[in-house]
């Protein structure tokens, strides 16, 4: 154990000349802004107006993440000076005030972080949270809408668009909260036909889920004017953070994540000097003195002047923390027409007028961040559920209904995994059936070659073996693998009902 005397001697011979070196250090420079990036860049006013659709795709408290996420980009969008009319929000809104939330009315994105939720529009929630309300808010068509505020994308040919999506994802498939899924040759043709109908200038989608870059890869072409970023490239989950029991811990009474790592990372970008040698031998008066003085914090889209930061430096920031600084990675993604990457982030998203004196040298870029730990996306809900289980009092009926919850979770995985190892032996035999559960395809091809196939084989399964859920669809990648071997739809449905007999 390190005495007291040795921890206030390291706190000044160590601690205190580091503060020291980050407040003189050339990494952070604060100066005015520059008059000619200003005229460059103007206000956005002269240059059409700003757009954004946001998109939680999930439903439920153990998804508390993605609500959150939506709503915390609204609150950079709005203070960056987008108005609602233009902001269209699409979530289920059942978090805020579901019972397990400790805050009702109250949604928050990080441990000890702000309201992200209070203003929010509900432009379309519930039921109406739909994939053919979405894409009728993409393409600005009114008479498509099915409920809902009745707020579309109406914009101009000089105008900018953002779309950011946060949810569970599989191989080209990422979820809604209602009805059906978005598949991802459904989203290229909505955004073709937008870019036919000549009523944008450009357009920046990001993509938080699993396997994302699925939705684009082989299939986003260059020229629509449309730059992607997604949180994982077509095959590695993406991660949650801020998850309990995980660093940096979320407060005491919260059993689910709060966020997402690749959301979180270009919504705010922080740093930690941190030592944890000393930390974990130190007094209670040791650790508040360290706290205090070195949790800096550099919060990305939320300190920045965004007019001087282009999306390709946001890019780098923010592929450097999920793929670099974290020991469970993902890789991410940039898809389409990478030259508008050269664009600032305030053509997009606006800048919060506080911000409008700071700026960053380049060495920030490639500065290391504190590396915590993140949960698997595919796993965030069967944590929740464990922890309700676990803090429920024995005997009780609370206990009862997180302990069935999670019994369901187990066997429907363990139905899932078998069913579908089953009808891959039954359709092309034990030797054979490990290549298609495995096979994935060069980067410069998409998912599947008939994505309609696709659909069919996914419904067969379902109508015989039960829904797939956020687990379930981590197989889709084999299913677009018997389509692209040519499994037929009457072949699927037999093979579904011989493994489902076997394994219902």
């Amino acid at each position: 154990m390190v005495a007291a005397g040795t921890r206030w001697a390291l706190l000044f011979f160590i601690i205190i000349p580091l503060l020291s070196f980050m407040v003189g250090s050339e990494k952070i420079i604060i100066r005015g802004a520059s008059k000619v990036t200003e005229f460059i860049h103007g206000d956005g006013d002269g240059d059409g107006k700003r757009w954004a659709v946001l998109v939680a795709g999930s439903r439920g408290y153990d998804n508390y993440r993605h609500q959150a996420d939506v709503c915390h980009a609204y609150q950079i969008l709005k203070k960056g000076g987008l108005k609602d009319e233009n902001i269209v929000v699409f979530m289920y809104d059942d978090i805020a005030f579901d019972v397990n939330n400790p805050r009702p009315g109250i949604l928050i994105n990080k441990p000890n972080g702000n309201d992200v939720y209070n203003g929010v529009p509900k432009d379309y929630t519930g039921d109406n949270c739909t994939v053919d309300n979405l894409f009728a808010v993409i393409l600005g068509n009114k008479t498509a809408l099915t409920g809902g505020s009745g707020k579309v994308v109406d914009s101009a040919p000089n105008d900018h668009i953002f779309i950011y999506y946060s949810d569970h994802g599989s191989a080209g498939v990422v979820g809604m909260p209602f009805g059906d899924d978005l598949y991802a040759n459904d989203l290229i043709d909505v955004l073709k036909k937008k870019h036919h109908s000549k009523t944008y200038k450009s357009m920046v989608i990001y993509v938080e889920a699993c396997e994302s870059g699925s939705m684009f890869e082989g299939l986003l072409p260059s020229n629509l004017s449309i730059y992607a970023v997604t949180a994982s490239n077509a095959v590695e989950n993406s991660w949650g953070t801020y998850c309990p029991g995980h660093y940096p811990y979320p407060p005491p009474d919260y059993d689910t994540c709060l966020g997402d790592l690749f959301s979180i990372s270009w919504m705010e970008d922080r740093f930690y000097i941190y030592i944890s040698i000393i930390c974990s031998s130190s007094s209670n008066l040791f650790n508040i003195f360290f706290l205090f003085f070195f949790n800096f914090q550099l919060l990305y889209s939320d300190l920045h002047d965004l007019r001087k930061e282009t999306l390709k430096k946001q890019y780098q920031v923010v592929r450097r923390r999920t793929a670099v600084d974290n020991f469970d990675r993902s890789h991410v993604m940039q898809y389409g027409d990478k030259k508008l990457s050269q664009n600032p982030v305030f053509v997009y998203m606006g800048t919060n007028p506080d911000n409008q004196n700071f700026t960053l040298t380049p060495q920030y870029y490639t500065s290391s961040s504190f590396s915590w730990s993140v949960v698997n996306q595919r796993d965030a809900s069967l944590l929740h559920f464990w922890l309700k289980y676990h803090k429920a009092p024995r005997g009780s009926t609370e206990k009862a209904e997180a302990g069935k919850k999670l019994r369901d979770i187990i066997s429907h995985t363990r139905h899932v995994d078998r069913s579908i190892n089953q009808i891959t032996k039954i359709l092309f035999g034990d030797k054979k059936a490990s290549q298609i559960l495995t096979l994935i395809r060069p980067s410069s091809q998409p998912l599947v070659d008939d994505w309609s196939c696709l659909k069919m084989l996914v419904k067969a399964y379902e109508k015989r073996c039960g829904q797939l859920s956020w687990y379930g669809k981590k197989y889709t990648r084999a299913i677009a693998n018997m389509c692209n071997a040519g499994v037929r739809v009457e072949q699927m449905i037999e093979a579904s009902t011989q493994a489902c007999m076997l394994y219902g």
